[in-house]
């Protein structure tokens, strides 16, 4: 029998469709190589951080045989006494071969400045301690610190790092007594900011954050909602309005850093409000957090259907308890995401708070919204910039910190969205 005849049409919409297959896997195969590609990155950036910070959570320790001389006491007045002298006396007591000058200033060198401040502590919590002779771990010297942890290499000559063959004796001696020990950093959690690597802590800028951030929220969440409930339900369409709703969109990709010298030129210099505080932070993040929480806030309005806005008017509601009782419990849920979204935004922001000198470098922890104060995202910038090895290491840790915070935050943000919203 004779072959039937090809369709010459057919053949051309074969044709098409194998060359639209073609096209589609090949479009697959360059939207999955991006989104691989964009992993790696990812993945890159978090074990750089992590790798290079998870370290700065323990702490290196010495243990010492202090003995708390009376004659050092003679003032009412316990933190007068000489505390530096009581560790040098029993860092030469543990090495008594060690004489010369030099090799004492080798030896107390590898005790951290900050351990006169634990014993002052133990001494203030126990004045019975006066007298009597005690073990105390105490705080190691950074560059210790990072010996033991590896960073430093033992095996380069001498010349080339910061702790000398004398020194790597004596901590042999320690470590083969028993006397070098490495525990959980809390000082990391618990201190305020240090010129010593190894005192040096996150607590004074978590403080300094949350009173930040609070105000941030109080002022923004409010005036935030209402704008856009205004704007949404109430506001006439016309030629202002317009204006304004380009204006707040226009406001929501501004550098933030000009949010920053506006802080500075209206707040401090206007206003005369104090420098490097969490009330004018506040202040500045409320301005730069407002448009974000705005259109956020109108697009959920936006979202709930009309029919219930006729329905609530329908059976004699005014317009304000329409949106009051109806309109607004519906768009809440987006709201809520919409605001958790900025503030996680403003957490991370550190430009415009640098104008308004919240890079200053603050060690007590601050107890309000007008103590001088700095935030993490300053923080991390302040000690990336220290020379010390061991504050690299700290700006790893801070930045883990902050990740885990704003991942939190946007993990609440979709908990909230999924939990609550509505589908129509």
């Amino acid at each position: 029998m004779d072959q039937p005849a090809t369709n010459p049409t057919i053949d051309k919409m074969n044709r098409g469709l194998k060359r639209r297959y073609r096209a589609e896997r090949r479009f697959r195969i360059c939207g999955a190589t991006a989104v691989f590609t964009a992993l790696c990155f990812l993945f890159l950036l978090f074990f750089s951080i992590v790798s290079s910070g998870y370290k700065a959570f323990q702490k290196t320790s010495i243990q010492i045989n202090v003995f708390f001389d009376p004659a050092e006491f003679t003032n009412e007045n316990l933190a007068t006494a000489n505390f530096p002298g009581l560790i040098k006396a029993s860092m030469s007591a543990m090495f008594p071969e060690v004489t010369s000058r030099s090799d004492k200033k080798d030896l107390y060198y590898l005790i951290s400045p900050g351990a006169s401040f634990q014993l002052i502590n133990l001494v203030k919590d126990n004045p019975a301690l006066i007298g009597q002779t005690q073990q105390i771990w105490v705080s190691a010297n950074d560059d210790v610190d990072m010996l033991l942890k590896g960073n430093i290499d033992r095996t380069r000559p001498e010349s080339e790092r910061r702790i000398n063959d004398k020194q790597l004796a004596w901590l042999d001696t320690l470590a083969g007594e028993r006397k070098i020990k490495k525990t959980f950093n809390t000082t990391f959690f618990t201190r305020g900011d240090s010129r010593e690597p190894e005192l040096a802590g996150i607590w004074g800028a978590t403080c300094g954050s949350f009173y930040t951030l609070l105000i941030t929220l109080t002022l923004s969440f409010p005036i935030g909602i209402a704008a856009a409930v205004y704007l949404e339900e109430f506001a006439p369409k016309n030629r202002w309005t317009d204006i304004i709703e380009v204006n707040i969109n226009n406001l929501a990709a501004v550098p933030s850093i000009v949010y920053g010298l506006l802080g500075l030129a209206v707040f401090i210099n206007f206003f005369g409000m104090p420098r490097s505080t969490p009330l004018v932070g506040g202040l500045i993040l409320t301005l730069m957090t407002l448009p974000v929480i705005i259109i956020a806030s109108r697009a959920s309005l936006k979202s709930v259907p009309p029919s219930i806005r006729e329905a609530a008017l329908g059976i004699g509601a005014s317009k304000m308890q329409m949106v009051a009782h109806h309109v607004l419990p519906l768009a809440l849920p987006g709201m809520l995401t919409g605001t958790i979204i900025g503030m996680a935004r403003a957490l991370g922001e550190s430009a415009p708070l640098l104008m308004v000198g919240m890079v200053a470098f603050i060690v007590d922890i601050p107890q309000g919204f007008t103590d001088p104060a700095t935030v993490l995202p300053v923080q991390i910038y302040l000690w990336s910039d220290s020379p010390e090895r061991a504050f690299m290491e700290k700006t790893s840790a801070a930045i883990m910190v902050l990740l885990v915070f704003l991942l939190l935050m946007n993990a609440v943000a979709i908990f909230l969205r999924k939990r609550f919203e509505i589908k129509w």
